[in-house]
């Protein structure tokens, strides 16, 4: 009899345990959530998305963080406010597609500031390779890593000048991740870096970057920061250009209101 009852307490004991365990991953799992949507309320695009896209976004961040691997480099130490704020400018770019774009990418290393990379550069006109080395505030390696300096990425948002390095590099690897779409729309954004290279070359000042005129793939990374950050002036200034980026992402961000004015 002594047995059985000691057999029922230690039964009564684990189930308990159980549920307390269960409990503190519910809190924890709630509290977790209050406080990514905490740090998404504190990025500066926060107030213009829409109610709907706000979900989205904060639902999306919760996938990619939970998928997406992050490696610190150069001893620096990443926490969840962290991932929260390069995954929210990532997911941003994707919104308007339901599909999830993210799997080839085996994960994000964060350095703490600029990062060396070596680099091997063959002229087109010789075939010569140079050697050498080059400082990056980010980079996308083929189609599954993207490289970001985190000083650049609290610079992305502590100005609104149209510079994102998170946008920038997560556009460069969907375009190599999920090459294709719409060739209208390539011609079109091949016409508006062929524009952007003759204005540099008369020594006009341009919207955009002039380092989108390195290549179409740069332009088109470019272009996306400005119209992401400065959505606004690029449908004023390059009407087509906004129409064809807004039609390939599927988002209007012009037409959002600031909800904090």
């Amino acid at each position: 009899m002594m047995r059985l009852v000691i057999v029922l307490l230690i039964a009564l004991a684990v189930v308990y345990a159980f549920r307390l365990r269960r409990r503190e991953r519910t809190a924890t799992g709630e509290s977790r959530r209050f406080e990514r949507r905490a740090t998404l309320a504190g990025l500066r695009f926060w107030s213009r998305l829409p109610e709907d896209l706000r979900d989205r976004l904060a639902s999306r961040v919760d996938d990619f963080i939970a998928r997406v691997p992050y490696t610190g480099a150069g001893g620096l130490v990443i926490d969840d406010r962290m991932r929260v704020h390069i995954a929210a400018q990532a997911c941003l770019v994707t919104l308007g597609h339901d599909d999830w774009p993210f799997d080839p990418l085996h994960g994000i290393t964060l350095h703490p500031d600029e990062f060396i990379v070596h680099q091997e550069l063959e002229d087109e006109d010789t075939g010569v390779v140079t050697e050498g080395y080059e400082t990056l505030s980010g980079q996308a390696i083929e189609s599954d890593r993207i490289v970001l300096s985190w000083r650049d990425v609290l610079d992305s948002e502590a100005h609104d000048d149209g510079y994102n390095v998170v946008i920038h590099e997560v556009t460069h690897f969907l375009e190599s991740a999920h090459p294709g779409g719409d060739p209208a729309a390539h011609a079109a954004l091949e016409a508006a870096h062929a524009e952007l290279c003759r204005a540099i070359d008369r020594g006009e000042e341009t919207l955009l970057d002039p380092y989108g005129a390195e290549d179409p793939t740069e332009f088109l990374a470019v272009a996306a920061e400005f119209f992401f950050e400065r959505p606004h002036e690029l449908r004023t200034r390059h009407p087509t250009l906004y129409v064809v980026l807004r039609d390939s992402f599927r988002l209007d961000p012009a037409s959002w209101t600031d909800l904090n004015t």
